[in-house]
């Protein structure tokens, strides 16, 4: 399932024209939403991570992992985000490090 705007929009990514497919990012199978915790840096204003709408999310484009793809989200293989999806639970603090 592809999601815009955290909206499921009731289409698989292999629904999508070849052309956008293959060259947007799309978010697929799992949203994880991301709330900054610290402000100025993650929270408020414009930096806002979850105004931002910046997730951990699937991607229909696994073999580009590890690339910059995103304007801030991490990317994680379809399999590997549903598997961390149905461990944690909303309130979960999350540690995002390079």
């Amino acid at each position: 399932m592809v999601f815009k705007s955290r909206v499921p929009t009731g289409r698989h990514f292999s629904e999508f024209p070849d052309a956008e497919a293959a060259s947007h990012n799309l978010i697929t199978s799992r949203i994880l939403w991301l709330r900054g915790l610290e402000p100025g840096v993650n929270a408020g204003g414009d930096v806002d991570t979850y105004g931002r709408y910046i997730y951990i999310h699937g991607t229909q484009l696994e073999e580009r992992i590890g690339e910059p793809l995103s304007s801030g989200c991490v990317l994680m293989r379809n399999a590997d985000i549903i598997e961390l999806y149905d461990e944690i639970r909303a309130g979960d603090l999350v540690w995002i490090c390079d």
